[in-house]
């Protein structure tokens, strides 16, 4: 019988170059103190970390996480591995029950949740491998031809060259956009005026027969947000992402009884806390990362879950992951897209350390049916601007 006999849990530390900070490129939570220096270096992830689980026979599955990896490495090797060795791959569910319950009094939240979803991507990745299948017929198969999927870039900037990036993505056959806000409360009216300066000028690139989705990640309050979304109205957002802190469910809910669909969960950590989101009806896009909620195991239990609600689910970041996910469930609509690019905040890391996930083209992602598991291997191509810790 298959058994799992070793999980390895590494840090992968990006040593290469990196895009520098530029002001007011993405309001953030921290925009509400008096930070020195880079506001957003808190945010940043310059690191990640990769997960193998393997069995007796060789076969190996991987998974990732992105938050905290030093920590999550030490919260694997310490205590989430012995639970996770001696057991079959293919008792999935069990596997996940018994790393949660026991680490229940500590780790159901943050940075428990962030090493129990490491370790069951990797799983799903296993039992594909083990099967000769891909993840996503695991889940139940394709509910798509393919993918569509949202240009994920367009960070605050000289309003010409977030233009021209605009310009060069809809050459490209996007037909959605997201674009972040620069500026926050601190920066008062005149603030809100470069915010609505920047979404008029993308919008006057994509015009109106395309999708825009606006983002503010936590760095806005109440206060800033009921002030700026009669402003927005106008520019008709698909929807605006993460205006408040992730603990602020009233605001959340106050917010999404007004005329733009509010979008949230990237920094919930499970099925209940999804459950929540939707029964106080805090979101009309449901965006739980799959590597930080409880990996695979729990994310299509969220999909059902927020299918019940007829609310859409579009996961965090893009990840091949998401996108088996995306496949496999009829409530999740499109996909978010990084492209290839220079690091910067950190997202463009996964493009270096794995091989396999695909490109866009057009607009849309594709899956193979042929490629078991997830679809990717760690790289070796770029192992000279990596520390890897063991």
């Amino acid at each position: 019988m298959t058994k799992i006999k070793a999980v390895r849990a590494k840090v992968w530390n990006w040593i290469g170059p990196t895009v520098p900070p530029q002001k007011n490129f993405c309001t953030n939570a921290t925009d509400l103190i008096c930070e020195r220096g880079d506001a957003m270096s808190s945010f940043r992830f310059h690191q990640w970390l990769t997960c193998e689980v393997e069995t007796n026979d060789g076969a190996v599955g991987i998974g990732n996480a992105a938050l905290a990896p030093t920590v999550v490495k030490k919260a694997i090797d310490d205590w989430y591995a012995c639970m996770v060795i001696g057991e079959d791959p293919f008792d999935c569910a069990h596997i996940w029950e018994k790393m949660y319950r026991r680490s229940h009094a500590w780790g159901r939240k943050g940075v428990g949740m962030t090493a129990i979803s490491a370790i069951d991507i990797a799983i799903w990745d296993l039992m594909g491998k083990l099967v000769g299948k891909p993840v996503f017929k695991l889940l139940g198969g394709r509910t798509k031809d393919r993918i569509p999927v949202y240009y994920s870039k367009l960070y605050s900037g000289p309003i010409d060259a977030m233009q021209t990036e605009a310009e060069a993505a809809m050459a490209a056959g996007y037909q959605a956009f997201k674009s972040r806000f620069g500026f926050g409360p601190r920066d008062g009216m005149a603030g809100m005026r470069e915010n609505l300066k920047r979404v008029e000028a993308v919008r006057e690139v994509i015009g109106y027969d395309r999708d825009l989705m606006l983002e503010a990640y936590m760095g806005w309050n109440l206060d800033y947000t009921r002030r700026m979304i009669p402003k927005l109205e106008k520019y008709e957002p698909r929807w605006l992402e993460e205006p408040v802190i992730a603990d602020d469910l009233d605001g959340y809910a106050e917010l999404n009884r007004g005329p733009i669909p509010i979008a949230g969960g990237e920094h919930e950590f499970s099925l209940l806390g999804c459950s929540q989101l939707l029964r106080s009806k805090a979101v009309s896009v449901l965006q739980y990362d799959t590597n930080r909620v409880g990996g695979i195991t729990a994310a299509q239990k969220i999909n059902a879950v927020a299918e019940a609600h007829q609310i859409p689910v579009v996961p965090h970041a893009g990840q091949m992951h998401n996108y088996h996910l995306t496949m496999a469930s009829l409530n999740c609509p499109i996909s978010e897209y990084f492209p290839v690019f220079d690091v910067e905040v950190g997202n463009e890391l996964f493009y270096y350390i794995f091989e396999g996930d695909p490109e866009a083209d057009g607009g849309w992602l594709q899956l193979d049916d042929s490629l078991p598991g997830l679809g990717i291997e760690i790289s070796d191509r770029h192992l000279d601007k990596f520390e890897i810790f063991e």
